[in-house]
């Protein structure tokens, strides 16, 4: 079980898993200081000095009766809240890495695009079993039929 375990984990495809895994978390986190240290402090001054991750709606109070000035001193005094303020944090956050990751794999498709354009055609498919052959093959290997060279009629 052990040896099964270690080549699993050994995988070409297990690795990548992983590295790509640690490079999310940590691309997450710079997003999350990218929204809430960057992008929302300015959005906040323009709506009129809100600070997003204070927003917040008390559903019970806590030990001590509200109102509170920020989203600590409720927590702190225990009152149950709905953070909707953070919530909105998280959305934008999403979006960046969204589109973050959707401009990288359109950056790879167009890669792959430009790979599949340069590499020649070698072979084509036989017209009357559908196997793949040599372009310059002038009987199937596979059903032995009859062919014309590419370009030849």
């Amino acid at each position: 079980m052990w040896k099964e375990f270690k080549e699993f984990a050994m995988r070409g495809n297990v690795i990548d898993m992983a590295v790509g895994i640690i490079v999310g978390a940590a691309f997450s986190t710079i997003v999350n200081s990218l929204v809430s240290d960057i992008i929302m402090p300015p959005i906040g001054l323009l709506l009129g000095k809100v600070d997003f991750s204070n927003l917040f709606f008390v559903l019970k109070q806590g030990s001590t009766p509200g109102p509170y000035s920020s989203l600590a001193q409720a927590k702190a005094a225990g009152a149950v809240t709905m953070n909707y303020g953070l919530f909105i944090n998280h959305i934008i956050s999403f979006l960046i890495v969204s589109f973050s990751v959707f401009l990288l794999i359109r950056a790879i498709n167009r890669m792959r695009r430009q790979q599949a354009k340069s590499v020649p055609v070698t072979t084509r498919e036989c017209p009357f079993c559908f196997s793949t052959i040599s372009l310059k093959a002038v009987r199937c290997p596979y059903c032995t039929s009859s062919l014309e060279l590419s370009g030849q009629k």
